[in-house]
């Protein structure tokens, strides 16, 4: 069994063999996800390994990094047992803490999402965001609803749904990542979709801080580079 630490906001977690980061970076990875967020993870417990291995239907846990296992590793995998969820977060399939802290964030997110739903204010920000046409989004996931929620055919309400939690999702995790690291925005565009627009990502992002405030010892700002 891992030693658990509870951080001020009462998240559960754990670091197991040899990390790519500091554990004072770890404490303060977890510690900048905002209590009302937190309060959403009860009975969940984040594992921070070199590698989790996914087997058939068997999660192993490997305590140092094996080139041979990590075919077979996965960024993240979850292992419930009775009504608690140990969720094991993959730090030596990253390149460095960005990565590290975007993973926990991003199923962070989805947990808000799954257990708590989705403020009311924010669907409306961002659903009037896509019917205006605004460039780009967040996630392929949020793109690819994006239009089929946008579109006259097909079923439009359960697209909707599904790009509310992934926009939700992913805002929220910008959000948190934002408070523990410097964010360079650009650092988030892929390939496979247009990055949404600088402005409506402003939008979101000043909501949702007035939604789920800063924890203590951490700040929300945006800053424009100009030309």
């Amino acid at each position: 069994m891992f030693p658990i630490s509870q951080s001020p906001n009462g998240i559960c977690y754990a670091s197991v063999g040899p990390l790519t980061m500091p554990e004072g970076d770890l404490e303060r990875l977890v510690a900048a996800v905002p209590v009302p967020v937190a309060a959403a993870l009860a009975r969940k417990a984040y594992y921070f390994v070199p590698l989790a291995v996914s087997q058939d239907d068997e999660t192993l846990i490997a305590d140092r990094y094996d080139i041979a296992l990590s075919d077979n590793a996965v960024c993240h995998r979850d292992y419930n047992s009775g009504d608690s969820q140990c969720v094991f977060i993959s730090t030596r399939l990253m390149e460095d803490k960005f990565a590290v802290a975007f993973e926990f964030y991003i199923n962070v997110g989805h947990a808000l999402v799954e257990r708590a739903g989705i403020p009311q204010q924010f669907i409306d920000v961002v659903w009037n965001q896509a019917t205006a046409g605004v460039r780009g989004e967040t996630s392929i996931d949020a793109y690819e609803s994006r239009k089929l929620a946008t579109s006259p055919h097909g079923d439009a309400e359960r697209a909707k749904n599904e790009y509310m939690n992934a926009a939700f999702a992913d805002g929220i995790s910008i959000y948190m990542l934002s408070m523990y690291l410097d964010v360079d925005y650009h650092d988030l565009k892929e390939r496979d979709y247009p990055l949404l627009a600088p402005g409506a990502m402003s939008e979101r992002l000043r909501l949702i801080a007035e939604l789920f405030p800063p924890p203590t010892g951490f700040a929300f700002n945006i800053f424009y580079k100009r030309k």
